[in-house]
């Protein structure tokens, strides 16, 4: 009865928090007075087309061109930043009305999705570090390591060639990723759009050119399949309205042109991006502390059904525990915010997604802490207490929990510091944390070692400080 009662505050405290929440989406841009607001997906971190600048504004050619269509057609939208391969799971998954992500229009995706018209012609180059001089064909590639963004054209076309010159392909989720491999010397080269590429070598990210652009397949906006067929009919609308009165030609201009600056000195730059490293890292604290406090319910709830007299509340206990803890969490993440909802037709905010998702794995680890917290006291003092007359429930309370919350501590500690750390996986479905927030900057200034290294003192400060608070209370609780 007991627990039937916490199981209904638990479910109406979650369903307050989705209540609450579900409006929230992260950074929006909304682009008129009227009409539907359609939830746009993008990568952001494929620079020029879509990046966040120091601002913290999403810029670049396809969120200037879809900032002019909104206008010129007089609709709003909301961007949801997400990676590409997370973008294109959100659209299959009815989690966004569209994608607009330098989107190669393909044959295979025309199975899955409606595209506009093409908005822009790329090609595919190949790059290699700048300061390499031996790498300058594809046949000097056999033999070697070619590394490639998944889900774009430089993918399919060096899968094309792949066989025929030799080399083997390490696929990455971003671009600087890529370049970093490259960089590093791990790979000799990589293929990428062209227009990307060459504005990455203008922002001196280390590589250079060294062939010719390959035909490649045109850029389109997308929507699922047989959907959103108006949101289209607008794109196409509005991408004909602006090549007619020369603003598309501006954007482009804007982003491959001449005028286009270099990034400044790396520590101007480092300086200039702390305060979106200091918001990621707000909001990594935030998701930590509510999938923390659910997840100590959730603990406590399963944990009494493991160490409780019901043989059947033991059995439901080590299931979940087994489940939650055997599923890798960037597989639970992807499973609740693209594969529920596209199997029960609704919509998933984020948010809700990523505390139900840490929750649940935490809460998987807290019941095992509280269980093994519990059986650690001695059984003989439970028994004495129930050889005195005490019940089973007032012994529990006043006799073994007392004890067992200290044994259990340093454990709580850990899984603090581990939920906080594993937020950062997170970053798979588009969460916006401070792991998320590197690579964002990362994706416009190619500085990889300065941001990184911020990133990981970041997170050494916060972790070794909540270490020491939490060690603190450790041992005024042990002297209470």
């Amino acid at each position: 009865m007991k627990t039937t009662k916490v199981s209904f505050f638990v479910l109406s405290l979650i369903l307050l928090l989705v209540a609450g929440l579900s409006g929230w989406s992260g950074d929006a841009n909304a682009n008129s007075n009227s009409g539907k607001t359609y939830v746009i997906g993008t990568d952001i971190t494929f620079a020029p087309f879509e990046y966040q600048d120091e601002n913290g504004n999403y810029v670049g050619i396809d969120m200037d061109l879809l900032d002019a269509i909104a206008k010129d057609q007089n609709f709003n939208y909301q961007i949801k930043a997400m990676g590409f391969n997370a973008a294109v799971q959100a659209l299959e998954s009815n989690q966004v009305d569209g994608v607009i992500a330098g989107m190669s229009i393909t044959d295979e995706r025309k199975q899955k999705f409606d595209f506009s018209e093409s908005y822009f012609d790329s090609g595919v180059v190949m790059g290699v570090s700048a300061n390499n001089d031996t790498v300058k064909r594809y046949e000097d590639l056999r033999g070697r390591k070619v590394a490639v963004k998944t889900g774009t054209e430089g993918y399919s076309f060096a899968e094309s060639i792949a066989s025929k010159y030799g080399f083997t392909i390490v696929p990455f989720d971003d671009s600087s990723q890529m370049y970093d491999d490259v960089k590093t010397g791990n790979s000799a080269a990589c293929f990428e759009d062209y227009p990307v590429l060459a504005y990455g070598v203008k922002q001196n990210n280390g590589l250079k050119i060294v062939t010719k652009k390959e035909d490649g397949a045109s850029y389109g906006f997308a929507v699922s399949k047989g959907q959103n067929q108006e949101l289209l009919k607008m794109f196409n609308d509005g991408l004909t309205n602006i090549k007619v009165s020369g603003e598309y030609d501006r954007i482009k201009e804007n982003y491959l042109g001449e005028n286009v600056v270099a990034n400044q000195g790396r520590w101007e730059l480092v300086q200039k991006s702390l305060p979106v490293l200091f918001k990621g890292m707000g909001k990594t604290l935030l998701y930590t502390i509510i999938s923390l406090f659910f997840a100590f319910i959730i603990g406590l709830i399963f944990g009494f059904m493991k160490v409780g007299q019901n043989k059947f509340l033991r059995v439901v206990a080590t299931v979940f525990v087994d489940i939650f803890r055997g599923i890798p969490l960037i597989v639970l993440a992807l499973f609740i915010y693209f594969g529920i909802p596209q199997a029960m037709g609704f919509t998933m905010p984020l948010f809700l997604a990523a505390i139900l998702t840490l929750s649940l794995n935490a809460g998987a680890y807290v019941t095992e802490i509280i269980r093994g917290g519990i059986q650690s006291i001695d059984r003989g003092q439970m028994e004495a207490a129930r050889s005195l007359g005490l019940p089973y429930r007032k012994a529990m309370i006043k006799i073994v929990i007392p004890q067992a919350i200290r044994v259990m501590i340093p454990s709580f500690i850990n899984q603090m510091v581990i939920t906080l750390k594993d937020t950062s996986i997170l970053s798979v479905i588009g969460l916006v944390e401070l792991t998320q927030s590197g690579k964002i900057v990362i994706a416009r200034t190619f500085a990889s070692f300065d941001i990184w290294l911020t990133v990981a003192i970041m997170y050494l400060i916060v972790i070794i400080t909540l270490t020491k608070i939490a060690d603190y209370l450790e041992v005024r609780v042990r002297r209470g």
